[in-house]
């Protein structure tokens, strides 16, 4: 068994986890997004071993973690200090984001300074950084006082971790890992990704809870699609980012998605009579009733339709119908609109990845 310990971490238990990255070692801890396996963002050693323990190709990026300073009276956090010893320059329009959304499920990607390990980079010459806002996670952060690197705390590829329970299930055979027990994640899904590096516009590399139309909102930034930049050299240029290969979030279990009113359609590709099915269905919808198709065994699960809703819950609802023993999955497609972007993309790479042999996918 993993170390592990009570959802309300004392002050000696967060310094033990911080002792322990200091040696070297691995900590799982939560943020609002999802459980993340840390690292000292400083030691390449200890990076290496997030890689080993995930099953993870050494050339994929990896986020930065840093703590957001006390506030105390100022009326904004002076983001500066603490971006220096990783990034080359800082924007007026990153300086916007952070003050606007850090701590929070935003992720911002910059030219990296030369003393940033390219084990954390991929090789790159970008770094992505965020602070997360999880009070574990910013405990944790401000007494180790430096950058903790953190994908998600599961085997490369799978479904997300979103309490730590998941992440024992995991890792069951790391008896060294020590998890830090901040209860179930309310965000649900990873970070929005924003990329900075070029220094001539804000590009969305990965959607998430925050929408372009809330960064515009609030900061008045535009961000633009990956394929909207008008420098095509721009485009080809992107760097790489977590969560951007086809297949990832994966269950073991074949997970599809159904058109709206198309259930059946989908039921009838999987002919199989001693078929068992789970069906997500929207909690705003009628059920599908008794007149079902007749070459499998389905039965409903609502999901809800609100997006927010939907995000925090998806990874455990994965998880749980992955575990019950069924044949298929079925999700209904999501709704058009940004604020369902991000759970869109999740649930399309999941179906990409999903499947017995999902584990020999290339994913993220």
């Amino acid at each position: 068994m993993s170390r592990d310990n009570t959802p309300l971490q004392t002050s000696a238990v967060i310094n033990e986890a911080v002792q322990t990255l200091r040696d070297g070692g691995l900590v799982a801890f939560p943020t609002e997004t999802v459980y993340g396996l840390g690292a000292d963002a400083k030691n390449a050693e200890a990076i290496k071993k997030i890689f080993t323990a995930k099953g993870r190709p050494s050339n994929h990026p990896l986020i930065v973690h840093l703590a957001a300073p006390d506030k105390f009276d100022q009326a904004q956090i002076d983001w500066v200090p603490l971006l220096t010893p990783w990034v080359r320059d800082l924007s007026e329009d990153a300086l916007k984001l952070m003050n606007a959304f850090w701590p929070g499920p935003l992720t911002l990607v910059f030219k990296k300074e030369k003393s940033v390990l390219n084990e954390l980079t991929g090789g790159q010459d970008t770094v992505a950084i965020r602070a997360p806002a999880h009070p574990v996670a910013q405990e944790l952060l401000r007494k180790f006082k430096g950058g903790v690197v953190a994908p998600s705390a599961n085997r490369f590829g799978k479904v997300s971790p979103t309490s730590a329970a998941d992440v024992r299930n995991e890792f069951e055979g790391m008896l060294d890992l020590m998890v830090l027990d901040g209860g179930d994640c309310e965000v649900g899904i990873e970070s929005t990704i924003i990329d900075l590096s070029s220094g001539d516009c804000a590009t969305l590399l990965r959607p998430g809870v925050i929408t372009p139309k809330d960064i515009l909102a609030k900061t008045g930034i535009t961000v633009y699609q990956p394929g909207e930049a008008k420098d095509k050299n721009l485009i080809e240029g992107l760097p790489r980012v977590a969560g951007s290969l086809r297949a990832h979030y994966a269950p073991t279990t074949p997970l599809r998605l159904y058109a709206p009113g198309r259930v059946l359609d989908a039921l009838s590709e999987f002919p199989d009579i001693k078929s068992r099915v789970a069906v997500a269905v929207w909690d705003s919808e009628s059920s599908l009733g008794e007149d079902g198709h007749p070459s499998a065994h389905f039965e409903e699960v609502e999901v809800p339709s609100n997006s927010t809703t939907f995000a925090s819950r998806l990874y455990r609802s994965l998880r749980d119908l992955d575990q019950q023993g069924w044949d298929l999955i079925l999700f209904p497609e999501p709704p058009a609109g940004e604020e369902w972007d991000g759970v869109r993309d999740r649930l399309q790479r999941a179906c990409f990845g999903s499947g017995p042999s999902s584990s020999s996918h290339a994913s993220n």
